[in-house]
C-alpha cells in the first residue's frame, strides 16, 4: 500500500471500510480474506485460531514479521503478519543482485 495506498492484488485502498475492502477482495480476488476477529490481553498478546495457524503452516517457535501500513494522516491503518523466512527471501531477491549474492 505504499505510494497508492492500495493494495496491489485485490486493488483495495487502506482509506475503504474493512467490511468495503473485504467485499472488493472477494469481488475482484482472492488474495485477502478476513480470516478471525482476535482480542489482544492485557500483556498485548494474542492468540492465532488453531485452524488458521495449521492453514498458513505456522508452528511453535516460527518467526513472523510485522508490517504496518499507515493512512495519508501518518496513523497505522493495517498491521499484516508475513513468514519471516519470505520476507528474507525476498529481500534476497531484491537486494543480492545489486550486492553480487545470488
Amino acid at each position: 500500500m505504499a505510494d497508492q495506498d492500495t493494495c496491489a492484488t485485490c486493488a483495495t485502498s487502506s482509506s475503504e471500510s474493512a467490511l468495503d475492502a473485504q467485499a472488493t477482495a472477494s469481488d475482484t480476488a482472492e488474495c485477502c480474506a478476513l480470516e478471525a476477529v482476535v482480542s489482544v490481553d492485557e500483556r498485548g498478546q494474542l492468540v492465532l485460531p488453531k485452524d488458521l495457524r495449521v492453514r498458513a503452516g505456522i508452528g511453535p517457535g516460527d518467526r513472523l514479521a510485522v508490517v504496518s501500513y499507515r493512512d495519508d494522516a501518518g496513523s497505522i491503518c493495517c498491521i499484516t503478519l508475513v513468514k519471516a523466512g519470505a520476507v528474507a527471501g525476498a529481500v534476497r531477491s531484491v537486494i543480492g543482485p545489486a550486492l553480487g549474492i545470488d
